[in-house]
């Protein structure tokens, strides 16, 4: 693993509809930095509309980085991300900016946080087919058996997430959890997590979907090269893939629940690293107050 660094990493992350992205534009311009998306959504190109991702006008404020940087067919891993991430934050910090990592994907943040050495098991296309042939239920069941503290940690409601963990279980040998070890941190890492009320964060929720809705979220369709098919983001957070010719769905790539809110006990659990400080801002905290501290 890379050697620690005394780069200062401040993370802000959030359920969807927080406000975790313009305070990171805030923050940003605050301080001189970039910023480094954490949204395991953002990587995939064209689908700007169904996940928020910032407009043009606000990369054109402040730098972002890991946007648009993978195709949806790509099986995009958490493996990449982090690989991708360390570089663009030390790349940032050695132009003497103030590196930002925003975004509402946990395992991302975890993997740069923690410096997660991840398992070099590569994808079993197979076994992967099989898995995802079987309900979710039968799977979780499957994973409490081979991996019970995976299990016990692992997001539910993400089928990606659970096939992935049996795929290094089955292949391994070896439960996934004793395989996701935290190396030494590189960075000293402050992180701001947002809280909203349940109600009022669910009416932000809302709103956003509405605004998505007259943004034209059902036309945020990529057709692929070959114009045979063609992915679309949904309201739910789902990337499926779609054949063009039959109208079959082919699959989904990816779900993320975006009614599932990410609280403070949620973001506490998200870091074993010593030097990760967590700092929760409640929903009636000025931002020009947090600028001033």
């Amino acid at each position: 693993m890379m050697k620690e660094t005394t780069t200062k990493l401040v993370v802000v992350l959030g359920p969807t509809a927080s406000g975790k992205s313009s305070l990171g534009i805030d923050l940003a311009l605050h301080f001189h930095g970039e910023i480094v998306s954490a949204d395991s959504r953002q990587v995939y190109r064209g689908l700007d509309i169904g996940t928020a991702k910032v407009t043009a006008e606000e990369q054109a404020l402040v730098p972002h980085h890991l946007l648009d940087v993978a195709s949806v067919e790509e099986n995009y891993t958490v493996s990449q991300f982090q690989r991708q991430a360390i570089a663009a934050i030390n790349d940032i910090a050695a132009r003497g900016r103030q590196p930002f990592l925003v975004g509402g994907s946990p395992h991302y943040i975890q993997a740069v946080v923690d410096n997660l050495d991840i398992p070099a098991i590569p994808p079993q296309p197979a076994l992967r087919a099989e898995l995802e042939a079987q309900p979710l239920a039968d799977l979780l069941a499957r994973l409490e058996e081979l991996d019970p503290q995976s299990a016990a940690v692992i997001d539910r409601n993400n089928p990606r997430r659970v096939i992935r963990a049996l795929e290094v279980c089955m292949t391994s040998g070896k439960p996934f959890s004793e395989q996701r070890r935290v190396a030494a941190p590189l960075y000293t890492s402050l992180l701001l997590g947002i809280q909203w009320p349940r109600a009022e964060l669910y009416r932000r929720i809302d709103q956003r979907v509405d605004e998505r809705m007259q943004q034209g979220m059902v036309q945020a369709l990529k057709v692929s090269p070959d114009g045979s098919r063609l992915a679309s983001c949904g309201d739910d957070g789902a990337i499926m893939l779609w054949d063009l010719h039959s109208g079959e769905h082919l699959r989904t790539l990816r779900r993320d629940r975006p009614y599932e809110r990410l609280n403070i006990t949620g973001i506490r659990g998200l870091t074993e690293a010593q030097k990760a400080t967590l700092r929760a801002l409640g929903a009636v905290e000025e931002r020009e107050g947090l600028l001033k501290g």
